[in-house]
């Protein structure tokens, strides 16, 4: 069961990559110009407050952690981001592959 609800959630992140893949193609050729959207500013334009309550947890656990680590994730194209973290969590909660030859206990 929770393979399974792994499994969805990395399906929809691998869909909210695509989109904004598609997204940021279709404004870069409505620009003619190269436009490509950043995971932070994606998520300031879903949800402002959350994305300034997050940061001010992480820099009262560590102000070390927003400023490299964070900043660094946050820069970074979205449709990369949410696509890797996807996969990542489609291919740790796959199904197991049946043993052939003799039986499980």
């Amino acid at each position: 069961m929770i393979r399974g609800f792994f499994r969805l959630i990395g399906l929809l992140l691998l869909v909210a990559g695509f989109l904004s893949l598609v997204y940021d193609g279709a404004r870069t050729i409505a620009d003619q110009t190269l436009r490509i959207t950043r995971l932070g500013e994606l998520w300031n334009d879903i949800n402002q407050a959350s994305q300034q309550a997050f940061q001010s947890l992480v820099e009262g656990v560590s102000p070390l952690l927003w400023s490299s680590v964070m900043k660094l994730l946050l820069n970074q194209p979205a449709c990369v981001v949410l696509g890797l973290l996807g996969l990542v969590l489609m291919l740790l909660f796959r199904p197991r592959k049946p043993l052939i030859g003799y039986a499980r206990n």
